[in-house]
């Protein structure tokens, strides 16, 4: 079955380089070349993502029982990482808390290092839930170590990229710890986190679907699908909005699509080593003084919720900038986009399937379009995609710095 998936996706790619001029550009290199101009690995962890959906998929529905008995009785459940980790941790937060019924917060590495079992949600028993890519950052393992210390009343189920980092393998053992490692392939090898923001939060998305892992299948191979689309129907698209005169990114969105957008705007600061700076906030909040942030040079990400009411206060919003002539343009997505949303200079990423499958199963899709609209405005800036930042300001793995653990 791994060997039909592979050349499915091998396929997929031929297909793209025929119908996408940028696509054929850029695989069409030889690999030696593709690696010496820096972007090899980011663009296939990119392009790859709808085929390891299906695998992370199957690796969580193989892992069921254990997780039921992860989740049996808790009365508060708690998602962690740090960074990009953190962000889908938030995706997650409202639909796990609808589905499961019991109080759901998505806390910090960093805030749990800091205040410990204070920060913690107070239903027990509880769960938490610590998402990472490599499992090296210096807070990954040390939070665990610190609550399993001070918290006895709660769980903890790893979910990482990295059989071998330091979070799987110093609690792989541990009675209390329940630790899940993704396949391979999620792991990347770019600094930044793209396949492996992805996948995280898909396999931490089953938590709340554990009676319905058939729902849950039907899930990922709805989102595989309208990725694949996307990225057919709309790279040369994003290829082109990457190259436009803007030197500042505003990302909106509305729930899980707020969360997504945290990491949209993290994607271009990083892919572009700070040259382009961001902004991200909600509809509503952008009232309330970040609306001052755009000036004429600003690009205005929009992700369009599928909810009638939500969308009527952000189609409001929208008609505002408009009025006020404020951004150099928007780039507006999502399904069934109104033309009264659209200006002149606007650009569309019409993503079909997003209503059947509504706002919180969708963060993915819309990640997935920042991941390629950052990549590319890295190569206009003539940085490297897979080590952007050239003084080595930021890393793959965050380095160490001093754990003050209380006594």
């Amino acid at each position: 079955m791994e060997s039909a998936s592979l050349l499915t996706q091998s396929d997929w790619q031929r297909a793209l380089t025929k119908n996408q001029a940028s696509a054929a550009e850029l695989f069409g290199r030889p690999e030696a070349q593709q690696k010496r101009l820096g972007y090899f690995h980011t663009l296939r962890e990119i392009c790859q993502q709808p085929w390891t959906w299906l695998r992370t998929c199957d690796r969580m529905i193989a892992l069921r029982d254990g997780l039921r008995k992860d989740v049996a009785g808790i009365r508060s459940l708690a998602l962690t990482g740090s960074g990009s980790s953190e962000y889908a941790a938030e995706c997650l937060c409202l639909q796990l808390q609808n589905e499961l019924g019991i109080c759901t917060e998505s806390i910090s590495g960093g805030a749990l290092l800091m205040y410990g079992g204070k920060i913690l949600p107070r239903g027990k028993p509880g769960l938490l839930v610590s998402l990472a890519r490599s499992g090296d950052s210096p807070e990954s393992s040390a939070a665990v170590e610190l609550l399993l210390g001070t918290e006895p009343e709660f769980r903890h189920l790893v979910v990482t990229c990295n059989e071998q980092g330091s979070l799987a393998r110093a609690w792989r053992a541990h009675e209390k710890v329940h630790v899940i490692t993704l396949p391979a392939e999620t792991q990347d090898k770019s600094l930044v986190m793209t396949s492996s923001f992805t996948n995280l939060l898909l396999a931490a998305r089953f938590i709340g679907m554990l009676e319905r892992p058939d729902e849950y299948r039907k899930l990922c191979e709805r989102l595989s699908q309208i990725t694949k689309e996307l990225i057919r129907a709309s790279f040369d698209v994003l290829a082109k909005i990457a190259a436009a005169d803007f030197r500042r990114v505003v990302f909106l969105g509305s729930g899980s699509r707020f969360a997504a957008s945290r990491e949209a705007a993290l994607k271009m600061l990083e892919l572009t080593a700070g040259r382009v700076t961001t902004l991200c906030e909600t509809y509503l909040g952008f009232r309330h003084g970040p609306m001052s942030y755009v000036q004429d040079d600003t690009l205005i990400v929009c992700g369009l919720s599928c909810d009638s009411t939500i969308r009527a206060y952000e189609l409001d919003l929208l008609q505002e900038l408009d009025r006020k002539k404020l951004g150099l343009s928007k780039v507006i997505i999502g399904e069934n986009i109104p033309d009264s949303a659209v200006r002149e200079g606007d650009e569309v990423i019409e993503c079909r399937g997003l209503t059947e499958l509504g706002d919180e199963e969708t963060p993915t899709v819309y990640v997935v379009v920042a991941q390629l609209l950052a990549f590319f405005r890295c190569l206009e800036e003539g940085l490297q995609p897979d080590s952007p930042s050239e003084g080595g300001i930021i890393s793959r793995v965050v380095e160490k710095f001093p754990l003050h653990i209380p006594s």
